[in-house]
């Protein structure tokens, strides 16, 4: 498996991936390509990679900037995360989630949000934190990873391009 960044020609190939990806999962808004579109046209993918079999594309990753309490921070959310169904289970999504921590850590980053399995993200560092508030979730699905520094209290916001439909 190799693992890149996303190229222009990447993107409908990425769409038609993140569809089907998302396409039976019970708690997905079944918007999460249009929001990698709306985060790719606002320019706040800060990164976005792909992962290759045989030079197709099996998987996609998403990082784009958040707010705490309303202001850059240096911190970053991750997601959309999306696998092939037919990778899905194989590492691919792991893969992608541990290459994209080690370029938001090389990029200076001070940390990362997800909003997700608990089981599943706290392999990569992620624990719950409530004085790090995502409005609308149950707390136990919003976790966070400190990169550099410590921890911030507040309030976390998406960029916009999460409001996609």
């Amino acid at each position: 498996m190799e693992i890149r960044p996303e190229e222009q020609q990447d993107i409908e190939a990425i769409r038609r991936l993140t569809k089907a990806a998302f396409a039976s999962i019970e708690h997905s808004s079944q918007t999460e390509a249009e929001i990698v579109d709306a985060l790719r046209d606002a320019g706040a993918l800060t990164i976005s990679l792909v992962a290759l079999v045989h030079g197709d594309i099996i998987g996609h990753v998403a990082f784009s900037p958040v707010t705490i309490d309303g202001k850059n921070c240096g911190w970053y959310g991750l997601g959309p995360v999306s696998v092939s169904p037919d990778y899905q289970r194989k590492g691919a999504g792991g893969a992608l989630i541990r290459e994209g921590l080690a370029r938001l850590t090389k990029a200076g980053a001070k940390g990362c949000v997800v909003l997700g399995a608990p089981d599943y993200y706290k392999r990569f560092g992620f624990e719950n934190d409530a004085r790090l508030v995502f409005e609308g979730v149950p707390a136990e699905y919003f976790m966070r990873l400190v990169i550099d520094g410590s921890a911030p209290a507040g309030s976390v916001n998406y960029h916009d391009g999460f409001n996609a439909s």
